[in-house]
């Protein structure tokens, strides 16, 4: 679908705002996302909330699912406009309006619209208006909106500061949604002066049990097929904390094991498809014109940060299999793209977002041979040989300034890494997570890539803060009570 455009037709907004019920206008009257009141009117229609994700410079991608077949429209413009509206100023203010969509079953009624031709480095506000459909397809009486803002991304020319977070694992090992709030860390979360947040993976544990109580009803079952997967997105959406914090701040998400099966290696497992298709359909994630299943992809902040947001599930081998050539976690498509944009890149800051860490040996689970992450360890193999191609690629090329995060582990490590053992660091990985699960058992990074780690805790539930600068990249982990547990800084080479 090409990419919406903006309106600078002021009457065709202001036709909109007459013709929609009250309980719409009034929504657009300024009041700040995840209001109760904007909350409320639309709780019966849109019960899921809204997001925004895969934010650029110049585009992002808006989400919504409605409760059954439902019209949608979304309108967007930048704050000041809307406040330039608001005013009911003569001026033409520049906001744009998508064509009416229709939600079906086919996605489970849900919606995820690219738009484009945005401002760079700019606070804009969008509504998603709702209404179930008449006899000619025209809304009922029976409609609600929302409203979310999302910053837009400093272009590639700029040198502007960027704020972004991540972490992982959501609901997993019976500690899910909770009360009203479900996960309050999203509301630590969204105090942050956050760019973006990165999700990587476990957005749901479909695979395991949520008992009610102590979790709210909904999700103990283990989901299998495509209309349990759903579901199970779903429960999570009844957070409203989460639901709050998507509504604000744009997402990049990927996947890890738990959106599917544990452990799962995507070319073996019949249940991919349908959890890959859950994942999408529930996720304002961008599709990459060649190929509609990518979910790799880079993300340009500025001039200084270049992310490169791996999939480690799609592709991979099997953990059991023998490490050497044949052996892939990224598939061969997925580690030439990374080694070409690595190369190319003009970023100060050049970050690999790997839902699993680099150096710590995580059994593969159940009894499993094998290992689930990069590293292997005693009695069973990694995925080490592509792991050193990536390190001898930073190595060979002289890369500077690149970080690894990572998450999956379910407790905080940070390593400096000097593989070729020079006494200089040549690239660091920083470790978060989890948002909602059980702390994980502390394991120390294997030896290969001689690590100094520099923290390695485990207890709570937490995420990474990340400030980057021309000169500088900042991190700090936060723990669910937004106390700092961990900073670190590195200067730029």
């Amino acid at each position: 679908m090409a990419m919406i455009g903006s309106l600078n037709i002021l009457a065709i907004f202001l036709v909109s705002l007459i013709s929609l019920p009250s309980c719409v206008s009034a929504s657009r009257e300024g009041l700040p996302p995840g209001s109760p009141f904007a909350e409320t009117a639309a709780t019966s229609l849109l019960p899921q909330g809204i997001a925004v994700g895969d934010v650029t410079s110049q585009s992002a991608v808006l989400w919504v699912r409605t409760d059954g077949p439902m019209t949608v429209q979304f309108e967007y413009a930048p704050v000041a406009a809307w406040d330039l509206v608001s005013k009911m100023a003569t001026a033409i203010a520049p906001v744009a309006r998508s064509p009416l969509f229709t939600t079906g079953q086919e996605t489970d009624f849900t919606l995820a619209i690219p738009i484009g031709g945005l401002l760079p480095a700019t606070r804009y506000r969008f509504y998603v208006v709702a209404g179930r459909k008449g006899r000619e397809g025209t809304p009922t009486e029976a409609r609600a909106a929302l409203q979310g803002e999302f910053t837009t991304l400093p272009d590639a020319k700029s040198h502007a500061p960027v704020t972004f977070a991540w972490s992982g694992d959501l609901g997993g090992q019976g500690l899910c949604r909770r009360g009203a709030v479900g996960y309050p860390i999203f509301d630590v979360l969204g105090k942050q002066p956050l760019d973006f947040f990165l999700f990587l993976g476990d957005t749901i544990y479909g695979d395991d049990l949520c008992p009610s109580p102590p979790n709210e009803p909904g999700a103990d079952f283990r989901a299998t097929n495509l209309a349990e997967y759903r579901a199970r997105h779903r429960d999570q959406r009844a957070a409203g904390a989460l639901r709050r914090f998507l509504a604000s701040v744009p997402v990049f998400v990927i996947w890890d094991d738990h959106e599917v099966r544990n452990d799962f290696a995507g070319p073996f497992d019949s249940q991919m498809p349908p959890g890959r298709q859950a994942l999408r359909e529930y996720w304002p994630i961008s599709v990459a014109p060649d190929d509609s299943q990518r979910l790799y992809r880079t993300v340009r902040a500025g001039a200084d940060l270049e992310l490169f947001i791996l999939d480690t599930r799609q592709y991979r081998s099997r953990n059991i299999d023998p490490d050497g050539p044949a052996k892939t976690m990224l598939g061969a498509a997925q580690l030439q793209w990374l080694l070409k944009g690595l190369t190319e890149s003009t970023a100060t800051w050049k970050v690999i977002v790997s839902s699993v860490p680099l150096s710590i040996p995580k059994g593969g689970g159940g009894g499993a041979s094998g290992y689930d992450g990069w590293a292997g360890g005693p009695g069973g193999p990694g995925f080490e040989r592509e792991r050193q191609v990536i390190v001898e690629a930073i190595l060979g090329r002289q890369m500077k300034n690149v970080v690894f995060l990572a998450g999956d582990v379910h407790y905080v490590q940070a390593n400096a890494y000097d593989p070729n053992g020079d006494g200089i660091p040549d690239f660091h990985e920083f470790v978060a997570g989890p948002l909602s699960a059980a702390p994980g058992r502390q394991t120390p990074p294997n030896k290969e890539l001689r690590p100094t780690t520099l923290i390695n805790e485990t207890g709570y539930m937490n995420f990474g803060l990340i400030r980057v600068t021309r000169s500088s990249f900042d991190v700090t982990i936060l723990d669910e009570a937004g106390t700092m547990r961990f900073s670190h800084h590195l200067a730029a080479k």
